[in-house]
C-alpha cells in the first residue's frame, strides 16, 4: 500500500514560508497545514502573522483558528487533528502542504512519538507551575539542564508547558525526552515526504524580522493583545506566553514603556529564528534551500519543485 503524501516547507520567522507555501499550493494542487503553535488560537491574528480569507488566494487552510486562548493545546492534539486533515486532503487527490516554524509540530508527523504518550502526572505539573510562579520560569528551565541538556538547548524558558513536559518525562521514565524523540526518528515515518527549509543570509533576515515587528505594531498588535486582556485572557496563559503576546502584554500592564517592548520584541524575535535554524539543522532529513542564491522568485520556485519531485512523485 502507498503511503500518503505530504509536504514540508520549514524555516525560521519572517523568511518568506507564506508566500512561497501559497505559489507551492497552486503549482501542485496543494492545500496548507499550518504548523505554527500560535495560529491554533482564535483572536490571534495580528502578532502570528495570519492570512486574512482575502489573502488565501482560494486556497484552503487548516489548523488556523482551531480552539480559543484559553485552551490548552498540546502537540499530541496538533499531530491528531493534522493527520485526519491530511487524510482528508489526500483522499481529495490534492496534496498537504505543512507551512510553519514549530519543529516539534512537523516532528510529530513525521516521527512516530508516542513513546510518552502515557506518562501523565497532572499533580507534578501543578507542582512545577507553582514552583514557576514562585522562582521564574528560568529556575524551572535551569531543572531541565541538569536532566536533558538535549531538550534544555531547544527549548526556551518561556516555553513553560514544554519545560514542564520534559521534566514529566524524566521523572516517570528516568531518560529524558530527547531520548525517546531520537529513538522515534529511527521508525520508518508514515508518509512519503519531502522535507524543504528555507534560509537566508542572517542579516537579512534579521532585518525583515525588525521590519515584521514595526509593521505588526503599525497594524494594531498592542491593540489586539489589549482586546484578549479585555476579554478576560490571563497574560499567563500559554497562547499568552507567545511571541509577540507577552511582550506586548508586559507593556500594557506597565512593566516597560513602548519603546522598550518593540526593541524586546525585536530581540527576541531575532532569538526565536536562530534557535528555529538551530532546530531545523539537527534534521538530517531537512533540504535547505538559501533563497538568496536565487535571482527570481520564479527559479526559485522550479527548484524547489525540482526538490519536492525528488523525494515525491507529484502525478
Amino acid at each position: 500500500m502507498e503511503l500518503p503524501k505530504i509536504c514540508i516547507l520549514a524555516g525560521p520567522t519572517a523568511v518568506g514560508k507564506t508566500e512561497i507555501s501559497l505559489a507551492l499550493a497552486k503549482s501542485l494542487c496543494g492545500e496548507i497545514i499550518s504548523a505554527d503553535s500560535a495560529q491554533v488560537y482564535k483572536y490571534m491574528d495580528i502578532g502570528t502573522a495570519k492570512l486574512r480569507e482575502e489573502e488565501m488566494q482560494g486556497i484552503r487552510h487548516y489548523m488556523i483558528d482551531e480552539v480559543d486562548p484559553d485552551m490548552n493545546f498540546s502537540v499530541s492534539e496538533f499531530r491528531e487533528r493534522a493527520e485526519l486533515y491530511i487524510r482528508e486532503i489526500n483522499e481529495g487527490g490534492k496534496l498537504p502542504i505543512i507551512t510553519g516554524g514549530t519543529g516539534l509540530y512537523i516532528n510529530s508527523l513525521l516521527n512516530n512519538l508516542n513513546f510518552t504518550d502515557s506518562v501523565s502526572d497532572e499533580g507534578y505539573r501543578k507542582e512545577m507551575q507553582e514552583t514557576a510562579h514562585i522562582k521564574g520560569s528560568e529556575y524551572i528551565h535551569s531543572m531541565l539542564e541538569a536532566v536533558d541538556p538535549v531538550s534544555h538547548k531547544k527549548l526556551h524558558p518561556n516555553d513553560l508547558r514544554r519545560v514542564i513536559r520534559a521534566l514529566e518525562v524524566y521523572k516517570h521514565t528516568g531518560k529524558p525526552i530527547s531520548y525517546f524523540q531520537e529513538e522515534s526518528r529511527k521508525q520508518p515515518s508514515k508518509y512519503h515526504f519531502a522535507y524543504i527549509a528555507l534560509t537566508m543570509n542572517r542579516q537579512r533576515l534579521y532585518d525583515r524580522i525588525d521590519k515584521r515587528v514595526d509593521n505588526m505594531i503599525d497594524m494594531g498588535l498592542v491593540e489586539e493583545v489589549e482586546g484578549l486582556l479585555n476579554k478576560g485572557y490571563d497574560k499567563e496563559l500559554n497562547s499568552m506566553q507567545a511571541l509577540g503576546y507577552k511582550e506586548v502584554a508586559d507593556y500594557l500592564h506597565g512593566f516597560t514603556s513602548k519603546e522598550e517592548m518593540v526593541r524586546i520584541l525585536k530581540r527576541d524575535s531575532r532569538h526565536y529564528a536562530k534557535r528555529q535554524l538551530t532546530w531545523f539543522r539537527q534534521d538530517r532529513r531537512v533540504n535547505w534551500v538559501d533563497v538568496d542564491n536565487f535571482y527570481s522568485r520564479k527559479i526559485l520556485m522550479e527548484n524547489i519543485i525540482r526538490n519536492i519531485a525528488g523525494k515525491i512523485p507529484l502525478i
